[in-house]
């Protein structure tokens, strides 16, 4: 998808399903705002490309 000329990706539908149950968990107060907030930023650094480097550090470690 483009936007303003440039390439906007969207989340996978998994990834919003789990953003979604993150934020009702939230409003519903079972967990806080913040870690709410601490757990789609990790989430979104996972699934990014510049966490691409990270996730095969990951695999390595867990080959080892």
């Amino acid at each position: 998808m483009f936007f303003g000329g440039r390439r906007v990706e969207l989340p996978s539908e998994e990834q919003l399903c789990f953003l979604a149950g993150v934020g009702l968990l939230a409003v519903v107060g079972i967990i806080e705002w913040p870690v709410a907030a601490a757990i789609a930023i990790g989430h979104g650094l996972a699934h990014s490309q510049h966490g691409k480097a990270l996730r095969e550090f990951g695999e390595a470690l867990e080959e080892a």
